[in-house]
């Protein structure tokens, strides 16, 4: 049986025919038994996929006569089990959603950062280094010095830059997300916005991570990923993290002690915030969940 392999792409590409489109990807995974989550909009492509290595590799190799002249930023891990639950494709206004209008895939998107370069940029006192990514992302790791907008949502960013950008005034700036869309989004408001030069590392941490593999890294922590997986390491190795089903935050070996976790059902972060029915809701989820897993039953679960 082949191997478990992850891929996470995104291209911004204008495409039309897009519920063509919609289909035809649903049609190949389904032939190739894919899944994953794709997002298609009239900016481009973005997404995870998982199934058999080399399905995988044929579909990304099919998927070029539906998404035509793309290059795919393509991130390839390997899994021990599939990830995901069914495959999804979804149309939306926006590939990664900014809600910022104008933005074009036309536009400047800065420099791009080779990942054996980034801990010398990032030391650099004068550049400021962003995490674009959400705070409970954060939460499990980062680059040392990182900026933490505390965003809940990427589309929470542009009023974050711009209650915030006088404080870097006359600084270049640098940024980083998980696989570099959200970077590509953001460097272009900033630059839209009159900052002179913004980097952005390629190929967001996952690349990073896959290529930089020394002790002296300025990456702390593990990345979290939207799949069962939650969370890589170095070597995109699957990480330690746990989900909380209620809140869908990362949780860290330590805070599955925490006496107010309870798995499926709460953790430290959402405790005091989900009254007593949604809580008795999640218990019965939970409790088909392991009926499911011991008859060896697929079961849904969070993605």
């Amino acid at each position: 049986m082949d191997s478990i392999k992850v891929a996470s792409l995104y291209c911004f590409v204008e495409l039309d025919s897009i519920d063509e489109k919609k289909n035809q990807i649903l049609d190949l995974c389904s032939s190739l038994k894919i899944k994953g989550l794709i997002i298609l909009s009239r900016e481009g492509i973005n997404g995870t996929i998982a199934g058999g290595e080399n399905r995988v590799d044929l579909l990304i190799q099919q998927m070029g006569n539906i998404i035509t002249h793309a290059d795919l930023n393509l991130k390839e891990t390997l899994a021990k089990r599939n990830p995901f639950g069914r495959m999804k494709v979804k149309i939306k206004k926006e590939i990664v959603t900014l809600g910022i209008a104008g933005l074009s895939e036309n536009d400047d998107v800065g420099i791009y950062v080779e990942p054996n370069e980034w801990d010398k940029l990032i030391s650099n006192q004068n550049i400021v280094t962003i995490d674009t990514r959400n705070d409970y992302e954060i939460s499990i790791g980062s680059f040392m010095g990182a900026v933490n907008p505390k965003t809940k949502n990427f589309s929470d960013f542009p009023k974050w830059w711009r209650a915030n950008k006088e404080r870097f005034e006359g600084k270049a700036i640098a940024m980083f997300c998980t696989g570099g869309i959200r970077c590509e989004k953001s460097t272009k408001l900033l630059l839209k916005e009159g900052v002179e030069k913004v980097y952005h590392l390629k190929g967001g941490i996952l690349n990073y991570l896959a290529k930089c593999k020394g002790t002296d890294s300025q990456w702390k922590g593990e990345c979290f990923v939207f799949d069962q997986r939650v969370s890589l390491g170095k070597n995109l190795k699957e990480g330690s993290c746990s989900l909380c089903f209620a809140c869908r935050r990362p949780l860290t070996p330590d805070e599955l002690l925490h006496p107010q976790y309870e798995e499926g059902i709460s953790c430290r972060h959402c405790y005091e915030k989900t009254c007593l029915e949604r809580k008795k809701n999640f218990r019965e989820r939970q409790k088909q969940i392991k009926i499911a897993d011991q008859r060896g039953d697929k079961h849904l679960k969070y993605f």
